[in-house]
């Protein structure tokens, strides 16, 4: 009996590793500047000023803040104070943007060295606010594209829809995130998958608030630690999650009988 629950208890943990591993893509590779460090001029201002080295684009109501006092976005009296900033566990530079498609752009980085075809992992930080002075709930969320061109946005009916030109661009949306007024999202650690069009691609980043609303409540999104290869606050994925807590759990069976076992023995 023993040998059979330790080894159902072992067998969930170690097929716990493997889902994680087997569901794993080659990160991007030669990416620099993912945290937003280096900049031409100190946050917090607006992305084109503040210049984030290997980043391009960025127009409109887009900022570099810094997690450090007075350039958090909820500390400055720059414009875009919002209610709260994100807590967790990123410190550094990060991206703050109006996720209203009426005031912002996607910002890109050039990505060399990819295999067409090819499927890849980037992973980021994602939060979310909601500027002073205004009120009701708003959702966020990153859109990002791997492809020869960015990310752009049109607008129809009080609303934007964003595409890629590139027919062949990879498109995803980063987990919505929900913000009721006066609070903030935390930071979250996001995963996504990329495939690539070439061997050369644009990585392209767009704020999404509100389904693409243009009403002006506005939603707030925040990005920090773009980063491809897995790193600070990586978790599995939610399966393997579940499979090493079974793991946990046999093993715990198993402990709790063997220590039954003496008692009765002695």
């Amino acid at each position: 009996m023993f040998r059979y629950a330790l080894l159902g208890g072992v067998s969930a943990v170690a097929l716990a590793g493997f889902t994680y591993s087997a569901q794993a893509y080659p990160p991007l590779p030669n990416l620099t500047n993912l945290n937003f460090q280096t900049t031409a001029n100190p946050p917090k201002g607006s992305f084109g000023y503040v210049d984030p080295a290997g980043w391009t684009g960025g127009s409109g109501l887009i900022f570099i803040d810094s997690t450090s006092l007075p350039n958090a976005q909820a500390d400055s009296p720059v414009y875009l104070t919002t209610y709260a900033n994100p807590v967790g566990s990123y410190s550094g530079n990060y991206v703050e943007a109006d996720g209203n498609p009426n005031y912002e752009s996607g910002f890109n980085y050039t990505v060399h060295g990819l295999v067409s075809g090819q499927t890849y992992t980037l992973s980021f930080y994602q939060g979310a606010s909601q500027q002073t002075g205004y009120s009701g709930t708003t959702t966020n969320q990153w859109i990002v594209s791997l492809g020869k061109q960015g990310l752009t946005v049109s607008y129809s009916g009080g609303f934007g829809y964003y595409s890629n030109s590139d027919p062949t661009a990879s498109v995803v949306a980063s987990p919505l995130m929900t913000v009721l007024t006066g609070t903030a999202v935390g930071w979250d650690y996001v995963t996504v998958n990329l495939t690539a069009d070439g061997t050369t691609d644009l990585l392209s980043f767009l704020a999404w608030g509100d389904n693409g609303s243009t009403a002006n409540l506005p939603p707030m999104a925040f990005l920090a630690g773009v980063n491809s290869p897995p790193g600070l606050g990586v978790v599995p994925e939610p399966a393997a999650l579940t499979l090493f807590g079974v793991g946990l759990v046999g093993l715990g069976v198993v402990t709790r009988r063997r220590r039954g076992k003496r008692s009765t023995s002695s």
